[in-house]
């Protein structure tokens, strides 16, 4: 087997196995098990095998290192772009404005986002919003168009019960 077809070989088999691995512990940490211990076995099957054959090898080359090292690398990469593809977040999004604006408040509802608005004694409101993880953007541009100023924290949720979760887009 040629060098370059066997260093094309281990960084694919890594770019698969690692790309699994990362989704792999996403799904572990959203709770997923059942999804996370099938493709664990698809993940260390790819792995184990082109382990086996880099090792094996009676080529002793750096390139076999760094398609290796390559693989993992890339691999890394992907699996995060396809996790943000099929694991959907729930996000609770705070924020707190910097002087009461009911006109912004107002056209965030219009905007179909559910809104828990606390006043605060010094003149501001703080505003919590729960929703899906593809709408943050289109939220924090209608917050920053209207209050440039806003101090938004964004946490992910795990568990909302109760109240209003905005489905919006």
């Amino acid at each position: 087997m040629t060098l370059l077809f066997m260093c094309l070989k281990i960084f694919f088999a890594r770019l698969v196995d690692v790309s699994l691995g990362t989704f792999r512990t996403i799904n572990t940490v959203k709770g997923k098990d059942l999804y996370a211990a099938l493709i664990g076995i698809v993940e260390i099957t790819v792995w184990f095998l082109i382990v086996k054959e880099a090792l094996n090898t009676t080529n002793n080359s750096f390139w076999i290192v760094f398609s290796y090292a390559m693989g993992f690398s890339v691999g890394t990469y992907i699996g995060g772009k396809i996790s943000k593809i099929f694991i959907k977040s729930n996000l609770e999004v705070q924020v707190i404005l910097s002087n009461k604006n009911d006109n912004l408040i107002n056209l965030i509802r219009d905007r179909g986002y559910g809104i828990t608005v606390i006043n605060s004694n010094n003149n501001k409101y703080m505003l919590y919003i729960n929703i899906k993880d593809k709408s943050l953007q289109d939220l924090k541009k209608i917050i920053n168009k209207n209050d440039k100023n806003a101090f938004i924290v964004v946490n992910e949720t795990k568990y909302v019960e109760n109240g209003y979760f905005s489905m919006n887009k």
